[in-house]
């Protein structure tokens, strides 16, 4: 797989977790009467950290994923370019450094 697929896919994740935390959130307390914000608080508390830390989590790597994925191809052309410098810079100085017969 591809890590740009991958980085995608793991960011879709993060997505779906952070909206779970809210759906759960919302679906346990559905059979209250009146609803305001320090209750909704209230039961996200109640549903805990975890969607939200994963969602995270899943967020940072997905994001590492897209970046490793866009400069892995300009990094290798340039490992490869110095290679090829470093080879022909270390072969003119041979040939300088030769004694003469």
């Amino acid at each position: 797989m591809q890590r740009r697929t991958v980085g995608i896919i793991l960011i879709c994740i993060a997505a779906f977790l952070y909206g779970i935390w809210y759906v759960t959130a919302a679906i346990f307390g559905s059979n209250v009467t009146s609803w305001n914000s320090e209750l909704f608080e209230a039961m996200q508390d109640y549903v805990g950290n975890g969607p939200l830390v994963m969602s995270r989590f899943a967020l940072i790597i997905g994001i590492g994923y897209l970046v490793a994925a866009e400069f892995e191809r300009p990094l290798a052309k340039l490992m490869n370019q110095i290679k090829t410098n470093w080879k022909e810079f270390g072969s003119n100085e041979n040939q300088d450094n030769k004694p003469q017969l």
